[in-house]
């Protein structure tokens, strides 16, 4: 009987070796001194042993189950260290590897030209203001002089959305005037402001977007000529380019809003290139306002933030800046 302890503790040392993990390490313990273990059966059959047997024979197999578990604990010490090392092994860290870091972000290149150019007029007394991105009529046309059948009204040119304000039909503002008008209906003057946002016009090329950016300036006081409009738009645009001999021109030019009006160009590289439009600011806008024509004068500019973006960056698509390509935007961090 001693000779089958031994060979049934044999059996189980090599069912033992044989798992490769922790279930099937369990399965070999129930069947060897589970319950209804191979073991544990032995040691039920001590009761009908003789006495002189029973002593031996119960020595015998106490061994064999003790020298079980001390194997079944070594297993299962050594099942959980292969465990352990195979998951160091995949989680593993290369600290010869450059670390991954934190991506950081950036402002977008028209934001930093927006910021760039408020910076500017702020130096010399303007104010930053704002207003809605969706106007009325009276804002966006009545008050800025454009009569019901100026070509700005056509749907080819403006975005009509659905929804009136006082029986008026609504609009995305085709410019950012809205903002000057909303302004002089609550402030009197003098009035020096630059108003930066986004507008919307029907139009979609290479130098064209439905959306783009536009920044307006708008000084109201007594006195204010078109001398003051040559000098606050020469001087800025040469601080802006950075080039004290920047050679500007104003052509003759019709807004429905500013009388005298002017185009603005700059003479770059390729010739003179226009950036902007700018004038006197119409004494039917001013009465419109609530504003004084006899006793004040204003002048007003626009400018577009993507195509000065597009020039001091040296860009030559518009689109590249609304792409979200961060190979592109990345440049400008």
């Amino acid at each position: 009987m001693v000779a089958n302890v031994q060979t049934l503790l044999d059996e189980g040392l090599a069912a033992l070796a044989a798992t490769s993990d922790a279930q099937e390490l369990e399965n070999a313990k129930a069947r060897y001194i589970g319950k209804e273990g191979a073991i544990t059966a032995l040691l039920r059959q001590l009761g009908a042993l003789p006495p002189e047997e029973k002593k031996t024979f119960g020595a015998t197999v106490n061994q064999a189950k003790q020298a079980f578990e001390a194997a079944l604990q070594a297993r299962r010490d050594a099942l959980t260290a292969d465990k352990l090392a195979k998951q160091l092994a995949a989680e593993a860290l290369d600290v010869t590897l450059p670390g991954r870091g934190q991506p950081s972000g950036g402002l977008h290149p028209v934001t930093l030209v927006q910021q760039r150019i408020e910076a500017l007029f702020r130096s010399i007394g303007f104010d930053v203001a704002d207003g809605p991105e969706i106007e009325n009529d009276f804002h966006n046309f009545e008050a800025l002089n454009i009569p019901k059948d100026h070509p700005a009204r056509a749907m080819a040119d403006t975005f009509y959305i659905e929804g009136e304000a006082g029986g008026e039909p609504l609009v995305l503002r085709t410019h950012t005037s809205p903002i000057q008008v909303r302004y002089m209906l609550n402030n009197q003057p003098p009035i020096k402001i630059v108003a930066p946002g986004r507008v919307y016009r029907v139009d979609s090329d290479a130098t064209h977007s439905p959306m783009f950016h536009q920044m307006e300036g708008l000084w109201v006081d007594e006195g204010v000529s078109f001398a003051d409009l040559k000098s606050v738009i020469v001087d800025f645009l040469r601080r802006f380019f950075e080039r004290d001999d920047l050679q500007v021109r104003f052509r003759p030019s019709f807004f429905p809003f500013t009388e005298p009006s002017a185009e603005i160009d700059v003479l770059g590289e390729r010739g003179w290139l226009e950036v902007g439009g700018c004038g006197m600011v119409h004494p039917n806008v001013l009465k419109n306002v609530g504003i004084d024509a006899e006793k004040y004068t204003g002048f007003a500019f626009g400018i577009g933030l993507d195509r000065f973006a597009m020039l001091y960056y040296g860009v030559n698509d518009l689109r590249l800046f609304f792409e979200n390509d961060l190979s592109f935007l990345g440049q400008f961090e």
